[in-house]
C-alpha cells in the first residue's frame, strides 16, 4: 500500500506536530491499521458520502495520540483520507484537531482533487 500526503495536509500536520510531537509515531501506526483494513471499521473510521465524488473519502474519528494523556482514541484530532482500491493507494487529505464542533471535511479541497 501507497501511502500519499497532500501539500495542505503536510502543513496542517506540521502545524499540530508542534503541539504533539508524538503525532508522527501515531500516523504510522495509523497507516498499519489502514494497510490491513484501508475502507476502516465504524465507528472510528467512516466513509463520508454526498460528496459528489466516486473516490472513496473516508474520516477517521478515533485516532489516539500518545501526547494527549488521558484522551484514548477520543483525542479529537480527525483525518480526512481518500481510498484509491485500483492504485492500492490511500491519499491524505486533510488532517485537524476537533475544539468544538465536527465538521465532515473540507469539501472544496476534496472536489479539487477529485472531480
Amino acid at each position: 500500500m501507497e501511502f500519499v500526503s497532500h501539500s495542505e495536509f503536510k502543513k496542517e500536520f506540521d502545524g499540530l506536530l508542534k503541539k504533539w510531537p508524538s503525532l508522527k509515531s501515531d500516523l504510522e501506526r495509523l497507516k498499519n491499521v489502514l494497510q490491513q483494513v484501508p475502507r476502516g471499521y465504524p465507528p472510528g473510521i467512516v466513509r463520508i458520502s454526498g460528496l459528489g465524488v466516486k473516490t472513496e473519502i473516508y474520516k477517521v474519528k478515533h485516532f489516539r495520540c500518545k501526547d494527549m494523556k488521558g484522551k484514548g482514541s477520543h483525542s479529537g484530532i480527525r483525518i480526512v483520507y481518500a481510498y484509491l482500491p485500483n492504485e492500492d493507494k490511500i491519499e491524505f487529505i486533510e488532517i485537524y484537531y476537533k475544539e468544538k464542533e465536527d465538521r465532515d471535511c473540507n469539501k472544496e479541497r476534496i472536489e479539487n482533487y477529485y472531480t
